[in-house]
């Protein structure tokens, strides 16, 4: 029996080539999604999961509450020993402290190579490796890293510094200044890790790289790269735990208007938090399943449209079945295994694209995922699982509908549309589909404006063509290098400070003292250490004051209107004179009143600003350079810096590449959304090629009728456009507010923000128009061109 249903299935979709093809490439591009979201939700599932006791281990995390409450995934450094000391409830506890971006120096004789590190370095305590499962191939972890300048590494990163020789006492150099000889070398990390550092040096080598992070009493601030992991002990609450925490805030913070609030997080939250900076929001999850589910069924509904728009063509073949003693069950099984051949070609084409398009998702996600179905038994078992629910979620409802046919009736010829599901069915699934593919065009219009609107604004800086070059020397000879720079053909300004006005590679934020005033304000300052030629190298437009002078010390400071407002003043040139405080060593005059330029994300609203003189904190040089030959300027500011420095790596950044970076969550979902909509649209006109293929058949003798009768091809065309016409502005009247509310609730997240004006949904009307008369035109043109002698011949 299952061979002649097969024999029979491949027989009739030989007879019928258009409708198999238009079935398979239907479903094999949301099998294809299908395949593609579930690896990588699996994939982001899995972080971190490999470690043993890991319901055990948690992150102590910071909520920040002054005027609005901030979080952050560092704490005071001080606190993970206070803990440790103080309480029995972990048993194990570790600090760590990461840089990121770092350049790691390995010498060879006399030579030098420069490598960049995005994980970085961790100083790290070792009591860090008895947390987490990351364990050595080389070395003794107990006493690895215990002395200063010690280090373990990756066995990547061995192979890459030291190639075949043994790297165990060999020595690298980090940052500027400090050695540290390798003493271990860590079996690679699982792909799926939120470790992305791979160079961990020991704890005590933390006073050489920054003493006040190392400072046991440094509880006045908080980095978020100082970070403290506890290994729970059995039957400890988190609760337990939390209890114990505010204590630490009255006894070392007791008067300051940041009060901290010290939480755990579990570790499987780390991957998806992104209050503590998590990559992988769970809601995109969420949304991503949501839209691989709906592009499946999708899929299905098309092939329930195509498959009982073709049911008249199957009538007598039915009939005749039944009639030599086919039972109703077998008429729908036989539909089912055809639907399966189908099913499994489609497969075989959704593995290929999905394969294809594979690296391009890693690529877009940042992601490592792998398609290897012989040894993944999750996916071993999704991939039957999908196959099964596509076949009977798309085959049984035209199964049930062949399998009803009276043979009587289907034998004269006199099925109805009432036999074989009528256009109401049809209507409904496609004006559901067209209605959801238009939410997505509209989504994708709004966040391609919002993000061109970002790309564009007025940030109240100028951010072209300048680059950031990092300090790499003390301030006397870094000054020295900064003349030398001004003097180059092709640069225009030069100024050194401790960050661009607007940045994505973190920043310095403070609550200030203003006007001799013996409290903290309870708002946050950001700072921006800088000498005196960062406003005119920005183009900062002062509104009230003068610039700060020159100088070599913390003197005077340059605010922005942001601050005049956080302490309700009505003009800025009420601040001009006042003394300003930052951390209790820093205070002077404000002398100057910016306007307001964007310092973050137009996420964010514009916070306040102190812009002073700090030589000690200058981290960059900010070159503004003319863009008539930039190629050649760079080449000369890299030959200049590298003369004072051959014993470094040249690095540089682009401000404007570093304020696109504020918005790669957004990029990433433009793309996500255009690669969607454009396949939703697809499939869905596939079923509207259905309906019109199913309208034609239906139609063929009312056509012939009419052109007898006198009527145009125009005329003609007409009973079909006015039919998807009609589908189409049903489903815009639903998707329009639908998508107005969900792109409202999105721009909600930025404090500026594009207008969702009429046009965008008069454009996407219009281009789901123009997609849908292009899909039906065939088959519109064909039945309206027909020969009328034809088509009423059985008349």
């Amino acid at each position: 029996m299952l061979s002649n249903y097969l024999k029979t299935s491949l027989r009739n979709l030989k007879r019928h080539k258009t409708y198999a093809a238009i079935n398979i490439v239907g479903l094999a591009l949301g099998m294809a999604c299908g395949l593609l979201i579930f690896m990588l939700v699996k994939y982001h599932l899995s972080f971190d999961n490999f470690h043993a006791n890991s319901d055990r281990v948690y992150r102590i995390v910071t909520e920040m509450h002054r005027d609005v409450i901030a979080h952050t995934p560092g704490v005071p450094s001080p606190l993970g020993k206070a803990f440790r000391d103080d309480y029995d409830f972990a048993e194990k506890v570790a600090r760590i402290a990461t840089e990121e971006d770092m350049t790691i120096t390995v010498k060879n004789g006399d030579e030098a190579e420069f490598f960049k590190e995005e994980g970085g370095v961790a100083i790290v305590e070792p009591a860090y490796f008895d947390i987490f499962n990351f364990p050595l191939i080389q070395g003794d972890m107990k006493s690895a890293l215990v002395e200063p300048n010690t280090a373990i590494i990756s066995e990547s990163l061995a192979k890459k510094y030291f190639g075949d020789a043994d790297p165990i006492n060999k020595t690298i150099r980090f940052g500027e200044k400090i050695d540290a000889k390798i003493t271990g070398v860590l079996q690679d990390f699982p792909k799926n890790t939120s470790q992305k550092t791979e160079i961990f040096v020991s704890y005590p080598t933390l006073k050489q790289h920054n003493e006040w992070l190392a400072s046991e009493d440094a509880w006045g601030g908080i980095n978020s790269g100082v970070q403290c992991f506890v290994l729970l002990r059995p039957q400890v609450s988190v609760a337990q735990v939390e209890k114990v925490f505010p204590a630490y805030v009255t006894k070392h913070r007791p008067t300051s208007t940041n009060v901290h609030h010290y939480k755990l997080q579990p570790l499987d939250d780390i991957h998806f938090n992104a209050d503590y900076y998590g990559p992988m929001d769970m809601k995109r999850l969420w949304v991503l399943s949501f839209i691989g589910l709906f592009l499946i069924v999708t899929a299905c509904v098309n092939f329930i449209n195509l498959a009982t728009a073709q049911a008249l063509n199957r009538a007598k073949e039915i009939g005749m079945r039944k009639v030599l003693g086919g039972r109703r069950s077998e008429v729908f099984w036989q539909f089912i295994a055809q639907t399966g051949v189908i099913t499994a070609l489609a497969l075989g084409l959704a593995v290929l694209i999905a394969l294809a398009a594979l690296p391009y998702v890693n690529n877009w996600f940042g992601a490592q995922v792998q398609f290897n179905i012989l040894n993944d038994w999750q996916l071993l078992l999704f991939v039957p699982a999908l196959v099964i629910l596509v076949t009977f979620l798309a085959g049984s409802y035209p199964g049930l509908i062949l399998a009803g046919f009276q043979p009587v009736v289907a034998l004269k010829g006199k099925l109805s549309q009432q036999h074989i599901g009528g256009f109401n069915t049809r209507r409904t699934l496609i004006v559901t589909q067209f209605a959801l593919s238009q939410i997505l065009v509209i989504g994708m219009i709004v966040i391609a404006r919002q993000m061109n609107y970002s790309t564009n604004a007025d940030l109240g800086f100028d951010k072209e063509a300048v680059v950031m070059i990092p300090v790499a020397s003390d301030y006397p000879q870094g000054k020295a290098l900064k003349g030398e720079m001004e003097q180059l053909s092709g640069v225009e300004n030069v100024t050194m400070c401790y960050a661009a006005p607007a940045t994505n590679n973190g920043g310095w934020n403070t609550s200030p003292r203003y006007n001799n005033e013996p409290e903290e304000q309870e708002f946050l300052v950001s700072v921006k250490a800088a000498d005196a030629d960062y406003v005119e190298s920005f183009g900062l437009s002062l509104v009230a004051g003068r610039n700060v002078f020159p100088a070599d010390t913390a003197q005077e400071f340059v605010v922005n209107e942001a601050f005049a407002r956080k302490l309700n003043l009505k003009s800025p040139q009420e601040l001009l004179g006042k003394k300003l405080n930052l951390n209790s060593d820093t205070e002077g005059p404000i002398v100057g009143v910016v306007k307001d330029f964007h310092d973050a994300s137009l996420r964010e609203e514009i916070h306040p600003i102190a812009i002073f003189t700090a030589p000690s904190l200058y981290d960059n040089y900010a070159v503004k350079m003319n863009t008539s030959n930039i190629s050649a300027t760079m080449a000369a500011l890299e030959k200049t810096w590298k003369a004072r420095h051959p014993d470094q790596l040249f690095d540089y950044e682009f401000l404007d590449d570093d304020i696109a970076s504020f918005y790669e969550t957004e990029t990433l979902m433009l793309k996500l959304i255009q690669v969607f909509s454009a396949l939703a649209l697809f499939i869905g006109c596939l079923g509207l090629y259905g309906l019109v293929s199913f309208m034609a058949a239906q139609k063929t003798k009312e056509i012939g009728i009419r052109k007898v009768l006198g009527s145009s091809i125009a005329q003609i065309l007409w009973i079909f456009g006015k039919e998807f016409s009609r589908l189409i502005v049903i489903a815009f009247v639903i998707a329009a507010p639908l998508a107005w509310w969900l792109m409202q609730s999105w721009l909600a997240d930025f404090e500026f923000k594009a207008d969702i004006g009429a046009g965008i949904f008069v454009w996407a009307l219009l281009g789901t128009f123009i997609v849908a008369f292009a899909t039906v035109s065939y088959q519109a043109v064909r039945a309206a061109l027909m020969n009328p002698v034809r088509s009423l011949r059985s008349e």
